[in-house]
């Protein structure tokens, strides 16, 4: 594993964190390092080789106020539609429910690079990015 500042607790409940895609008979949840084949259909579909699900809440994983976490949903949202036109809500939720689910965005067509920087800006720890492949990782920013 990289060197990084994210304590490895942290780190875990990331890696445990379920990626919810989408809402309704389209939802399908994300996992770190399984291979989805539904986000593979979404390739397939829209002509992309990768993903980036991330969300503007809770910079740094502090808890931040609600209407701080929309403004900054919205401002990301904004953002990613200005890279792609393949935007999906989602939201990242504690399978232990300790911690509640934060508003995301799955985006496809946006490559590693482009999703590290996005990571930072909006202070993220990490975001969960997939190649071709469709295995979700995470990309540690800090």
């Amino acid at each position: 594993m990289a060197v990084t500042l994210i304590p490895a607790a942290k780190i875990a409940a990331y890696e445990a964190t379920h990626y919810g895609v989408g809402s309704g008979s389209e939802a399908f949840t994300l996992h770190i390092g399984q291979s989805s084949p539904h986000l593979a259909a979404l390739y397939a579909a829209t002509g992309t080789n990768c993903a980036l699900f991330i969300t503007a809440w809770n910079p740094y994983g502090a808890a931040r106020a609600l209407a701080d976490n929309k403004a900054a949903h919205h401002r990301l949202g904004a953002a990613l539609h200005r890279l792609s036109t393949h935007v999906i809500e989602g939201a990242g939720a504690d399978p232990t429910g300790a911690w509640p689910p934060e508003q995301s965005f799955l985006a496809l067509g946006i490559d590693a690079e482009a999703g590290s920087r996005l990571g930072t800006e909006f202070e993220q720890d990490a975001v969960v990015w997939a190649g071709g492949d469709a295995v979700p990782g995470l990309l540690l920013l800090r």
